[in-house]
């Protein structure tokens, strides 16, 4: 669908693409469209924005942004007719193949854009991610010296999971207080892959699926494509709130609640084990099957205790997935999730999954079967550092910034922060020319309840964390001083 005429969407598909570039910043932006049209994301025949909507989206002078379409039209790529504003010209479409579909861009295009793009000038605060943890050179040499001749003698095909990390996932599981077996478990290509594979199970065009408000922005893309509703129930202190859960089973009769008791993302909140228990026995009494991401599991010892995963709470005829992963505490390249199920539902999973990739990397799998028996040891000194720097965020913030509002999270990797009175996509690319790139809350909630918050990630060394808040101040401070459009002058 072309949402190009939303001043807001056009804007974060320009992104990054102002910055870094050499020229004025009238010719940048004429740049950055230009290289989106005659793709899915402009296609031939969209209609622009109002030159001074999308200057209050950019936080740009409206002269900006006429010189930028003054260009584009001297190019032959944008015509504009009086009545019809602005739209990209058929003569732009000449010239590229038709196999150049790009993928549009969805809720989580802002997170993902980095990753795909790699580093550069910019600081991006867009993902939290930490190197990998130094046991995993150790053991991988052991398996490498060890394990792998007897791995390379197997087929390598394995949609359920190796066996001996089957095996240690269920003890983990057990140790949290969830007796689990080997059989109701299935690895996957990480959590992402997990949740992928539940939504292709249970998801059907039009059905609905409930998710607490905000949540993690890949999910409304993965149940978008599924053709899935997304209904938000927002949160409270303890978690997704009973009453409000209640009355939109009632209302919408979902297919699923997918819910992050365990530090949610993006507000870092801890489900407490009276909400899991309400939550599944709401659940229960609707006949609505829950999935439960606890990805978010790195635990600092100083910190609240965790209770059991929700499934440990769901009474007789509740359905639960319970679904989990290494990437965030270990190491983003390790790509091992798994799935939690009742034996029938693994079986079903399990069929899936060999559809989806015969099975996830087997050395990847040997790898984290050799950490799972440590993974609490080795993510607690980790989650303690992220602790420190979690109070360092803090301290800089209320320095540089004290305007802005947040709760303290009791886990996770970032601050979920206000911005009074202020548009967090606005401020998003005004902080964007000062080289730091921050996610509003729009791309964790689409109706607009958090469009003034931004998810602002603290999982980074304590000179970047420095850096990063200064310009953020710096960009804050150019916003309250000039405000967005007219007032910043043309460049």
């Amino acid at each position: 669908m072309d949402r190009s005429g939303d001043p807001a969407v056009l804007a974060d598909l320009i992104g990054s693409r102002l910055t870094g570039q050499a020229g004025g910043l009238y010719r940048r932006l004429a740049d950055a469209i230009a290289a989106l049209i005659g793709s899915t994301e402009l296609p031939v025949g969209a209609r622009l924005p109002a030159e001074r909507r999308l200057a209050e989206a950019l936080a740009i002078s409206r002269s900006t942004v006429v010189a930028a379409y003054d260009e584009l039209r001297a190019r032959g790529l944008v015509e504009s007719r009086r009545g019809s504003g602005t739209t990209v010209a058929r003569a732009a479409g000449r010239g590229r193949s038709r196999a150049d579909k790009r993928m549009p861009a969805g809720y989580g295009d802002s997170l993902f854009h980095r990753i795909a793009v790699g580093p550069g000038e910019v600081i991006s605060l867009t993902y939290a991610v930490d190197p990998g943890l130094p046991e995993l050179a150790d053991e991988l040499i052991d398996l490498a010296t060890g394990d792998l001749p007897a791995l390379l003698d197997d087929v390598g095909y394995h949609p359920r999971g190796l066996a001996v990390l089957r095996e240690r996932i269920a003890d983990h599981f057990s140790e949290s207080g969830l007796p689990t077996s080997p059989d109701e478990i299935v690895v996957t290509t990480g959590a992402h892959q997990a949740i992928a594979l539940v939504t292709q199970m249970y998801l059907r065009s039009g059905a609905a699926v409930v998710i607490e408000q905000p949540s993690w922005p890949g999910c409304f893309d993965l149940f978008g494509a599924a053709g899935g509703r997304v209904v938000g129930v927002p949160l409270d202190d303890a978690g997704i709130r009973p009453d409000l859960l209640t009355a939109a089973f009632a209302e919408h009769q979902p297919a699923m609640l997918f819910v992050m008791p365990t530090f949610h993302n993006p507000t870092g909140r801890l489900m407490s084990a009276n909400r899991r228990r309400q939550v599944a026995e709401i659940a229960a009494k609707h006949g609505v099957v829950v999935v439960e991401d606890n990805a978010y599991s790195a635990w600092d010892p100083s910190g609240p205790a965790i209770p059991p995963p929700l499934a440990a709470y769901a009474p007789d005829g509740c359905e639960v997935l319970t679904i989990g992963s290494v990437s965030k505490a270990v190491w983003g390249g390790l790509r091992i999730g798994w799935i939690r199920a009742s034996r029938p539902l693994a079986e079903r999973l399990a069929r899936h999954k060999a559809l989806a990739d015969l099975g996830s990397p087997v050395i990847d799998q040997a790898l984290t079967a050799r950490l799972l028996p440590r993974l609490t040891e080795v993510t607690s000194a980790r989650a303690r550092v992220s602790t420190a720097r979690k109070k360092l965020m803090g301290q800089l913030l209320i320095e540089r910034l004290p305007e802005w509002e947040w709760s303290e999270p009791e886990g996770g990797s970032a601050l979920w922060i206000r911005l009074p009175e202020t548009d967090a996509r606005v401020y998003a690319q005004v902080a964007l020319r000062h080289g730091v790139e921050v996610v509003a809350g729009r791309a964790m909630d689409p109706t607009g309840e958090h469009d003034d918050y931004l998810r602002v990630p603290f999982a980074y060394a304590e000179p970047i964390l420095e850096d990063a808040v200064s310009r953020l101040a710096a960009a804050w401070h150019e916003l309250r001083r000039h405000g967005p459009g007219p007032g910043v002058p043309v460049v």
